[in-house]
């Protein structure tokens, strides 16, 4: 009888088990930095929902889309993934994302410009989470090599250009790793105060003289072996590297990434100060690129993959994600009344948090929506490659991008 009583009672344990709803959300690029936060936001959402078994996923920035898409078409799609503006796009274009459903107290909770941005065609395809403008982490013992003064960076990206060669041409270290890769050009026109698109919004206008003065300055600087070889492949990747290896003056970054340095190389961040993002004067904006959740087509249960969205995006734990991040801004509205985004400090991580905060009035996330962006971006990408290579000039490589855009749009 007893037997029989523990037999049961372990039936009953594993179908309780096996009633829970197993769910997973996906992140970029947070493991191993910060397991424990996301950890503990899988405990919570499980005590809040008894019923659920939660999965964190953590995946590399550069194959996150792939392994999106795969999973939707093998019907096995997480229940919210994480994604930046500019991959929201995208997976928008391919059909890849399920609208969400706010109510009017749900859209007030954050800034009216990052839900904005996760919204189209009336329809909100992701709820924001963080931002951080730009900043520039830069070395005190390179600037001293090349002559310059530590305690005056550079202001304009005018000025950061000359500093870049002047670190070249004194140390034969690099000066800086521009973003150019991908749409980045696209986001450094806006920056430059020059328009993507016409007034009406259905026309491409970026192959004028001074679109093609932009990009050619940066054909120069790659011709010229002031920028990397690796530049147009690998970016950021390749820029947080050589910075962390003490080979490179300055790193274009967001401030949550200056915990990297202090994580790959103790040394590099003990020489390493923090100045804000070199605007270009005509624009005034940092192109500022948002996260989110967003729900995959095909999830199972619609309804409890917002929940975990909100629940992931709400005040309380985009403050929290600030505060262990130490240099990401939320993109709700209470929790960035915050003052601990007002604290300021000795070293480079706490200092980049300051920096930043005093940017948020400029960030903007400058990604734009236009039909058929798949297709359009590998153009820009590549003739934009070409012009880098030598391959085309720079105003043959955006006036063929921009026949190409307007035959489509």
């Amino acid at each position: 009888m007893k037997k029989f009583l523990v037999t049961a009672a372990l039936l009953a344990l594993g179908s309780a088990s096996a009633q829970k709803t197993q769910m997973e959300f996906w992140t970029i690029a947070l493991a191993p930095l910060f397991n424990d936060e996301m950890n503990r936001l899988v405990a919570q959402f499980e005590k809040e929902n008894p019923n659920v078994d939660l999965k964190w996923v953590d995946v590399p920035s550069s194959a996150i889309e792939q392994k999106l898409l795969a999973s939707i078409a093998s019907g096995r799609p997480p229940a919210a993934v994480n994604l930046s503006s500019d991959m929201v796009v995208k997976m928008v274009d391919q059909g890849a994302l399920e609208p969400l459903t706010l109510t009017d107290a749900q859209r007030k909770l954050y800034f009216p410009s990052p839900l904005n941005t996760f919204s189209y065609d009336g329809k909100v395809m992701g709820v924001p989470w963080y931002w951080s403008p730009k900043v520039v982490a830069y070395n005190v013992d390179i600037f001293r090599k090349a002559g310059l003064d530590p305690n005056n960076p550079p202001r304009t990206i005018q000025t950061l250009i000359t500093a870049a060669r002047q670190i070249k041409d004194k140390t034969g270290m690099y000066g800086f790793v521009p973003n150019i890769n991908n749409l980045n050009l696209l986001y450094l026109f806006q920056e430059a105060g020059l328009p993507v698109f016409d007034k009406s919004g259905g026309k491409a206008v970026f192959n004028s003289p001074q679109h093609v003065q932009l990009l050619q300055t940066y054909v120069d600087l790659y011709k010229k072996g002031y920028i990397p070889e690796d530049t147009m492949r690998r970016g950021f990747t390749a820029a947080t590297e050589l910075y962390s290896s003490g080979k490179l003056g300055m790193l274009i970054t967001g401030p949550q990434f200056i915990l990297r340095v202090a994580n790959d190389n103790k040394s590099v961040y003990d020489v390493t100060k923090v100045a804000p993002y070199p605007i270009n004067i005509a624009g005034n904006v940092i192109h500022t690129p948002l996260m989110g959740f967003s729900v995959p087509k095909g999830a199972r249960d619609k309804t409890l993959a917002q929940k975990l969205a909100l629940f992931l995006t709400n005040d309380v734990n985009q403050l929290a994600f600030s505060k262990v991040t130490k240099t990401t801004f939320p993109s709700t509205v209470k929790a960035s009344t915050d003052r601990f985004f007002k604290q300021g400090g000795q070293n480079a991580t706490d200092q980049g948090r300051l920096v930043a905060s005093t940017e948020l009035k400029k960030a903007r996330d400058l990604t734009l929506v236009y039909p058929d962006a798949g297709k359009l971006n590998k153009v820009f990408k590549d003739n934009v490659e070409a012009a880098m290579t030598g391959q085309k000039g720079a105003k043959q490589a955006l006036d063929d991008i921009v026949k190409a855009w307007n035959a489509s749009l």
